[in-house]
């Protein structure tokens, strides 16, 4: 019986891989409780326990008098058992927790065991870890069985035991997906210098290589786009920018970009601030898609970027800033989706406006109407003596930028059919006087953002 206990616990150990000296101490301290009990002893009598390492015998003590292990009570012999199981449940759980917090920071495989509250359980083999939702790429689904790939992000201690939070929305997971698919970044040959990244949606990511013989981008891309295929496969369709890094700002911040040409970058090194000039054709591919593209490589780079036209700067800009009737808000709104410029704004559609977060569609009217008005030039009124009339300057709400203004003048005979054929641009109804309502701070619009 006392070679089978120390079997036992060879078996343990390397099963659940807890260490033999944790276990023997698990007993001791099991048989030396029960002890007490059988032998009726107060809560202050000492009680104390010794296992033979190898002979595997068991020797109680209870104020000193010795017990024989083998005469114990039925409820004392379960009260040892009872703790002996919990004993090697926590040092299971230390180990699991050992194992996991060595690996924070690494890519692990599982698969998906069930859902609670919106959140995925994995299983990764006797370990359990959760993927919470805001921890998820938007727009992916998962069902039970199915293979998921997660960064660890943190292990900790719980009642219930080591709570493993996985995540897939961290840059450290493309990180980690690329040294698996990319020899030479594992080997340190390509070094991933920068990472920036809006979740199931784009990413860029900046290399460079120590050896002149391997192309940087080249290996990331793989033979016929195999790699970066497979990285995207994972990631549910997320497009990915692979940069070539450089010393010399201006060609990173060029590179960072891409697919935009640019023409010009004027660095401000003190205040990592640079203006970027590019032509009028390239401005809203350097901008990008809800101003994402130039967000992405601003937080590529480190630096501010401020993306202008050549018109832009030929016209003179005038900041969103210096707009009447906007707010602190709205102007950090717009220049967190790259609008800086009144300029800018002016050439936005309602839509590209209502796609940036916190500005609804009447918002977005009255910002449209508002940068318009303030970029038509005031009219001067025209000579004496020549019979010409007065013009006044036309509402931007009725009147795009690209017609003429037209007079606000009292109503006339109505036009004979041959005046009537010539086209006029669209102007105030006769008789009304024009309203001007300076935009409002926005607030927020039922369907008007975009998350």
């Amino acid at each position: 019986m006392d070679g089978e206990l120390l079997s036992l616990l060879e078996a343990i150990e390397r099963d659940k891989g807890i260490d033999r000296e944790v276990l023997i101490q698990a007993i001791e301290a099991a048989v030396a409780t029960a002890a007490k009990k059988s032998e009726g002893a107060s809560e202050e009598a000492e009680a104390t326990a010794q296992l033979d390492r190898k002979s595997g015998r068991i020797v109680a003590f209870v104020d000193g008098r010795p017990v024989d292990s083998a005469h114990l009570t039925r409820i004392a012999a379960q009260t040892a058992k009872q703790v002996i199981i919990q004993k090697i449940r926590e040092a299971e759980r230390d180990v699991v927790f050992a194992e996991f917090q060595s690996r924070v920071g690494d890519i692990v495989t599982g698969s998906v065991h069930r859902f609670e509250r919106g959140d995925i359980i994995v299983e990764l083999g006797r370990a359990e870890a959760i993927v919470p939702k805001s921890e998820r790429i938007p727009h992916e689904e998962y069902h039970q069985g199915d293979r998921l790939q997660g960064y660890v992000l943190e292990v900790r201690k719980t009642a219930k035991g080591p709570a493993i939070v996985l995540t897939r929305t961290h840059e450290g997971f493309i990180r980690g997906l690329f040294a698996l698919e990319v020899p030479e970044i594992a080997e340190g040959i390509v070094q991933v210098k920068g990472i920036a990244r809006e979740a199931g949606d784009r990413t860029k990511i900046a290399v460079v290589s120590t050896d002149e013989k391997v192309d940087c981008v080249g290996a990331c891309v793989g033979m016929r786009g195999t790699r970066v295929k497979n990285i995207v496969r994972e990631l549910h369709g997320e497009k990915i920018d692979i940069i070539r890094w450089h010393d010399d700002i201006k060609e990173y911040i060029a590179s960072a970009l891409s697919p935009a040409k640019i023409s010009e970058i004027r660095p401000s090194t003190d205040v990592k601030q640079a203006l970027v000039i590019v032509d009028d054709d390239q401005l809203s591919l350097a901008i990008g898609k809800k101003g994402q593209n130039v967000r992405l490589a601003s937080k590529l780079v480190g630096w501010q970027l401020e993306i202008k036209s050549r018109g832009q700067l030929g016209a003179g800009e005038m900041s969103v800033e210096n707009l009447p009737g906007v707010g602190p808000t709205t102007q950090q709104r717009l220049k967190e989706a790259g609008v800086a410029t009144v300029q800018q704004l002016a050439a936005m559609t309602v839509e590209q406006l209502c796609a940036i977060k916190g500005i609804g569609e009447k918002t977005a009217q009255k910002l449209l109407e508002t940068a318009q008005h303030a970029l038509v030039p005031p009219v001067q009124p025209a000579p004496s003596g020549q019979g010409q009339e007065t013009p006044t300057q036309v509402e931007a709400s009725d009147a795009t930028p690209s017609e003429a203004p037209a007079a606000n003048v009292p109503a006339e005979p109505a036009p004979s059919s041959e005046e009537s054929a010539t086209p006029e641009a669209s102007a105030e109804p006769a008789g009304e006087e024009p309203t001007e309502e300076p935009p409002q701070e926005p607030q927020a619009e039922q369907g008007g953002s975009a998350s």
